[in-house]
């Protein structure tokens, strides 16, 4: 049996904007693009919102030229804030599709019981609050691409109907008895190993054979060595630009750059120079941002499996803060929370959805200390 794609899937979640794809024979016109900070095109590459020169990064774009002109289904992964979404989005419009609409879902930040009707829309009075129809994504993104992204993080079951409507191209709105066609791209994206996603129960296997026709791997901003100073250079004018000023890095944040290892990716490094910008006057400074971020996370990775509960706190609250708490230390995994937590998965969906239920009702209890005091210099 062939075994699909897993060791060395690392994608990032760049965010950056109004890059150029460049082939290696085009490095030249990239290199003219960086220092003129000016856009540009070339006869063979279409534009794109990734960056990079690393051998990496062209190994990306050869991959994005091959496959953007194809319809074949694409499975990205690698770690977050390395950019899968804007890989998508340059395979979207390196397409026959780019003039269609490209949409983009995260199956983890759906709850299990809207997830369907999110996906395939619904008929007014089909359920409680149907007040009126609903276009699901698939039909909002026809004639187009669609993106999915944390697949691993869809229920099983409707992995399963989710791999029905990519082999026929056909499926039903909620409460609807008709058929609808779609002519739609599916893009996949997960920052987990597909293989242990699998292994673990997290992912079909069918469904993962069915999405990685073509893999693509975005490598961590470690891994792609001096593509860190072309992008902190980029965000820095960009930020220069809006501010009308004229900031620079010192001559340690350059250091710095090299030296650290942005677990949080292209996003942790987007995020530490703008916190940077505003705090300088004339220069931009890093490494205290950087160092303090680092202390942080050492001290959150001694705390992260506690959780303080102020005496007197409703059960409810307690309760809500004991899952999300959870949820965060095993990183969105609700299997492996719903183990340690001594509950069924099924168990916890409907917490999870209760919760999200009455947010939109617009009750939000306050997390009770739920998580570590450490906060890192940018999301991951």
């Amino acid at each position: 049996m062939a075994t699909p794609p897993c060791t060395g899937y690392k994608l990032p979640h760049a965010a950056c904007n109004d890059y150029t794809v460049a082939p290696v024979e085009d490095l030249a016109v990239m290199n003219a693009a960086i220092s003129s900070g000016t856009p540009q095109s070339t006869p063979s590459a279409a534009a794109t919102p990734l960056a990079g020169v690393s051998p990496a990064m062209r190994e990306v774009f050869r991959l994005i030229e091959r496959v953007g002109p194809t319809e074949a289904s694409v499975l990205l992964t690698g770690e977050s804030g390395s950019g899968k979404e804007l890989a998508a989005k340059s395979i979207h419009d390196a397409s026959p599709r780019r003039s269609g609409p490209f949409i983009a879902i995260n199956c983890g930040a759906i709850p299990a019981g809207l997830i369907e009707a999110e996906l395939f829309g619904f008929e007014k009075g089909s359920f409680t609050g149907a007040v009126r129809g609903h276009a699901g994504v698939f039909e909002r993104a026809e004639g187009g691409t669609l993106l999915l992204d944390e697949i691993t993080e869809m229920p099983l079951d409707m992995q399963t109907r989710l791999l029905r409507v990519l082999e026929t191209k056909k499926f039903y709105r909620v409460g609807a008895n008709t058929e609808l066609s779609t002519d739609v791209r599916v893009i996949a994206a997960t920052n987990r190993c597909p293989l242990q996603a699998v292994q673990s129960g997290q992912l079909r296997e069918d469904l993962l054979y069915r999405l990685a026709v073509f893999p693509v791997h975005m490598p961590p901003l470690r891994e792609r060595g001096n593509d860190v100073d072309l992008l902190a250079d980029r965000f820095l004018d960009e930020l220069n630009a809006q501010a009308a000023t004229q900031k620079r890095f010192t001559a340690l944040s350059r250091m710095t750059l090299r030296q650290h290892g942005w677990p949080g990716n292209v996003r942790e490094l987007k995020n530490c120079i703008e916190r940077a910008f505003i705090l300088g006057d004339q220069w931009v400074e890093l490494a205290p941002l950087i160092q303090k971020a680092t202390a942080d996370r050492g001290a959150s990775a001694d705390d992260r499996d506690r959780l303080d509960i102020r005496v007197g706190s409703r059960i409810y609250d307690m309760e809500r803060s004991l899952i999300e708490a959870t949820l965060e230390y095993f990183q969105g995994n609700k299997r492996r929370a719903a183990d340690a937590l001594g509950c069924s998965l099924k168990t916890l969906y409907n917490k999870l959805n209760g919760y999200a239920q009455r947010r939109a009702n617009g009750f939000a209890p306050s997390r009770v200390n739920a998580y570590p005091q450490g906060q890192e210099c940018a999301s991951s």
